[in-house]
């Protein structure tokens, strides 16, 4: 099948009218001008882009509980997740899913091993590629056992070292954790009474003995045996860069600042910001703008965080805003994580590659007309739908 009369955006260049043949789910022409003949469809006015590819999504958790203590089945909400992430022309997604970071009826490790072992199960049955993007807290030693399990069963495809304990990374000031616990959590202040000395307390173990990594480094070890790439979160010390670029770490998700991030880009690591701040032109929690470090040149990978939407319509803002070209922009939702995770098989439309294409209507909107996954139709609206007619009746036409 040929696609034609597309704009398309190349890695490192667009041609402004093309077509792109595709063929047993891959890519196998890319022309510049109008297609041969044959099935074409004829796609005017349209964009091609690679499918989006996103490392970090908090979506999943947050449809299986959408308010606190509301509880849904985990397959009902990853359907329904599923079809919200082809729609917003995400076609690899790694959902991340936490063990025991708080006490709460979602982030158990109860809850977690569910999560993961359902969503192994139907994997084949999504419209995208889902995979899992497990979050490993230092300081649980319980869930090194639990992970160690899953990365040999080749149930986990991403892992990150997270440590939320107040008073450094991302809670280093300690007001937007508590800010946290009210407005995320429901807490009063009354009850967050107690609390505010206990923080005070791990403050003052974490200011007097040096961390220790040994927990950190098993799961690391573990998961580099098995080929499954680290990430470090929200980063805030250039030694703490330092410490977990050579246990293995090669991202560095969310650094809180500038001085974290150059130390995280000097040792190689692919560094990941929020789209959703991106967007906004700012952190929510305060920390750094991925805007800022956008403009700075630290910056390389944009994930959804917690909108899907963002990841699609932030690269079109950045080129419409003239902070980045638009193919530059592209590859921080598409090339660039597929670098960081070893997908070599997508994040551009080159040819060989996978045929995970979304075709989109540029504007101050972006709108997804339809979205490919290996050349297969898994989302489109009613634009979209009408190409597929009208490729359809030409190929009836034409056997008649």
């Amino acid at each position: 099948m040929w696609i034609s009369n597309l704009r398309i955006i190349l890695p490192d260049g667009i041609i402004e009218k093309g077509a792109l043949r595709i063929l047993n789910g891959r890519i196998e022409t890319i022309l510049e001008g109008d297609a041969p003949g044959g099935e074409v469809l004829s796609a005017h006015g349209l964009t091609a882009i690679p499918g989006l590819i996103d490392l970090h999504g908090d979506m999943l958790e947050r449809e299986v509980e959408p308010r606190p203590r509301a509880l849904f089945p985990v397959e009902l909400a990853m359907h329904e997740l599923d079809k919200r992430l082809a729609a917003t022309g995400i076609t690899t997604a790694y959902a991340a899913i936490g063990f025991a970071w708080r006490k709460s009826d979602l982030r158990t490790q109860e809850m977690a091993t569910r999560i993961i072992e359902t969503l192994h199960r139907i994997k084949g049955t999504l419209l995208t590629d889902c995979r899992i993007h497990a979050r490993f807290e230092v300081n649980n030693p319980d869930t090194v056992p639990l992970l160690d399990g899953m990365l040999t069963r080749g149930m986990i495809d991403l892992v990150s070292i997270m440590d939320h304990t107040p008073g450094q990374g991302q809670y280093n000031d300690t007001t937007r954790y508590t800010t946290f616990l009210k407005e995320w959590l429901g807490f009063t202040d009354e009850q967050l009474a107690p609390v505010y000395a206990r923080i005070e307390e791990k403050i003052e173990v974490i200011q007097a003995q040096p961390r220790d990594w040994s927990l950190a480094k098993a799961i690391i070890d573990t998961a580099l045996a098995h080929g499954v790439h680290v990430a470090s979160h929200d980063d805030d010390t250039v030694e703490k860069i330092d410490t977990q670029a050579e246990m293995g770490v090669s991202i560095a998700e969310f650094p809180i600042n500038v001085e974290a991030a150059r130390a995280a880009q000097g040792r190689g690591m692919h560094i990941i910001m929020g789209a959703p701040n991106a967007y906004r032109g700012g952190s929510n929690t305060g920390n750094l703008s991925a805007m800022d470090g956008i403009r700075a040149g630290v910056v390389d990978i944009l994930a959804s965080d917690y909108y899907p939407a963002a990841m699609l319509q932030t690269p079109f803002k950045l080129a419409r805003e003239g902070v980045l070209p638009l193919p530059d922009a592209i590859r921080l939702v598409t090339a660039n994580p597929a670098d960081a995770c070893g997908l070599e098989d997508r994040g551009r439309i080159a040819v060989g590659c996978a045929a995970d294409i979304v075709l989109v209507e540029p504007g101050e909107e972006v709108k997804v007309r339809a979205t490919l996954r290996s050349g297969e139709v898994i989302y489109s609206d009613v634009h979209g739908a009408r190409l597929w007619q009208a490729l359809a009746a030409d190929v009836e036409m034409a056997g008649e």
